[in-house]
């Protein structure tokens, strides 16, 4: 997938949940292919996940042999990238590296839940999340930081106000048999999937019926030109751009307007991006 902005320093996320033998080895071949680029990449027992920018034909050539028959026999085949422009290069360096898991929730049963299938028929394409979520039945949820939601989010959507995952899991726990009681759906969304695709399977464990946006908030953008219709606000992104609009612009909007450093949990990630972008206003 590219953004309608195919020129110029260009942003690409992406994950897969397979079946890694090897990650360190796979990790070293990684690093090599990634050369030019910068952001992070990590490797695990169950996939892959990233995020890279750099001129959009290094960007071509580097999802192109992530995909290859070359690079764990082909597994990353047809592996979604969610592009974006870049006004200037978000990253400061490439890193790749190996973690236990991709993304690490502390779910709670974790090691007997069913691996995250990203493929699965509760995937729901934008136009089809748009028809979903009009329902007045479906639970909203956003899946994310509360900060994330205060910069913006779906109309609609309720606000687990997460400042740590447990607060997400907690939410969810209290909730879920009035949920189920009512038999309302849930349609689940983040940014990009990979917090979803993870959690999704523990939901459905306390008997929840669970939809999710497929390619998550920044394909919702990417694919429909009047995503404004629905979301309100901006997007936050874990990059030096702050944050994106419906139209996957970077925004003028620095950190000292997304994080309060009044909260413990937001305090340190504003002393780190001012870190990152002296200039940032306060």
């Amino acid at each position: 997938m590219t953004s309608p902005n195919t020129a110029g320093l260009q942003h690409s996320s992406f994950y897969r949940f397979v079946p890694i033998a090897a990650p360190e080895a796979a990790a070293d071949a990684v690093r090599v292919l990634a050369q030019g680029l910068r952001g992070a990449v990590v490797l695990a027992a169950e996939g892959i996940s990233g995020t890279v920018a750099g001129e959009a034909g290094a960007v071509d050539a580097f999802e192109a042999a992530l995909q290859s028959d070359a690079l764990l026999d082909g597994a990353l085949r047809d592996m979604v990238f969610k592009r974006s422009g870049c006004a200037q290069q978000p990253f400061g360096r490439l890193k790749v590296g190996t973690k236990p898991e991709i993304v690490a929730l502390g779910l709670p049963g974790q090691e007997r839940l069913p691996a995250p299938d990203e493929h699965d028929a509760s995937h729901l394409s934008p136009v089809a999340w748009r028809e979903l979520i009009a329902r007045p039945d479906v639970v909203l949820l956003d899946n994310r930081n509360h900060f994330e939601y205060r910069l913006g989010h779906f109309q609609g959507a309720v606000d687990p106000r997460v400042h740590n995952f447990r607060d997400f899991v907690a939410y969810v726990q209290e909730r879920a048999p009035t949920w189920r009681a009512e038999g309302r759906p849930v349609a689940m969304y983040c940014t990009g999937g990979i917090r979803c695709d993870k959690t999704a399977p523990w939901m459905r464990s306390l008997g929840l019926e669970v939809y999710q946006l497929e390619g998550g908030i920044l394909n919702y953008f990417q694919r429909l030109p009047d995503a404004d219709r629905d979301w309100l606000g901006e997007c936050f992104v874990f990059d030096r751009r702050i944050a994106l609009d419906t139209r996957l612009h970077e925004t003028a909007t620095g950190a000292a307007k997304v994080f309060d450093a009044d909260l413990p949990d937001e305090a340190w990630r504003l002393q780190r991006a001012l870190r990152l972008d002296p200039q940032d206003e306060t």
